[in-house]
């Protein structure tokens, strides 16, 4: 692991995903977790400030990175809510089926290696009454946007822990198995190629994953 990966990218991945305007659209869908929550991408925590301990019980979290965990410490001690950690990676959810009754993403699906084998396996975590509140930056609706983020994309991800700039968050939320019920879509921020802002609700398909995408 180089000197960047394992000691700068943390750093920067807790400072962007601290910001005003992150942290604004986390307030607008974290606190409607109920029950046992699923955090996938716990990263540092920076969504434990916002669960109601009047309607979660606790939340699973998990996070492949050890750094990330590192950097998390602090808000786990102050959490209002039990935290369980969960190590592995998203694709392989290592929890038993219909066990969790609220799946959160924020700023996630950008990073993980295969977001659609994800989404099946946080839906298999997932009681079929449940529900995944997501928050995702992603492919922009304009051309010439959508154009930047694919030249841009190669350069950036290695940079960016993985990021990719403009992955379609509602065809990826489909394909894994998901029907979105409540959703807004805007830009937030100057930087149009990673502004493209998509928050909702979403909650299990009735078909196989797959059968909405």
């Amino acid at each position: 692991m180089t000197f960047y990966r394992r000691y700068v990218l943390p750093r920067l991945v807790h400072f962007v995903c601290g910001r005003r305007l992150a942290l604004a659209e986390r307030e607008r869908i974290v606190p409607r977790a109920r029950g046992t929550v699923l955090e996938i991408g716990f990263g540092s925590g920076h969504n434990l400030p916002l669960y109601d301990p009047r309607t979660v019980a606790r939340v699973v979290a998990l996070e492949p990175a050890v750094e990330m965990w590192a950097l998390a410490q602090p808000a786990v001690a102050r959490s209002p809510v039990p935290v369980e950690a969960l190590v592995g990676a998203a694709e392989e959810i290592a929890l038993p089926a219909a066990s969790v009754d609220t799946v959160v993403t924020t700023f996630t699906l950008c990073t993980v290696a295969d977001p659609v084998a994800a989404l099946a396996a946080a839906r298999r975590a997932l009681r079929p009454d449940g529900q995944l509140l997501f928050c995702e930056h992603g492919e922009a609706p304009d051309a010439a946007v959508r154009r930047w983020q694919r030249r841009l994309d190669p350069l950036w991800r290695p940079l960016a822990g993985g990021c990719h700039l403009g992955r379609p968050i509602p065809a990826l939320l489909a394909a894994g198995g998901f029907r979105v019920t409540a959703m807004t879509a805007r830009y937030l921020g100057s930087w149009r190629p990673a502004s493209f802002h998509y928050l909702g609700v979403a909650v299990p398909d009735a078909g196989p994953p797959g059968a909405g995408g």
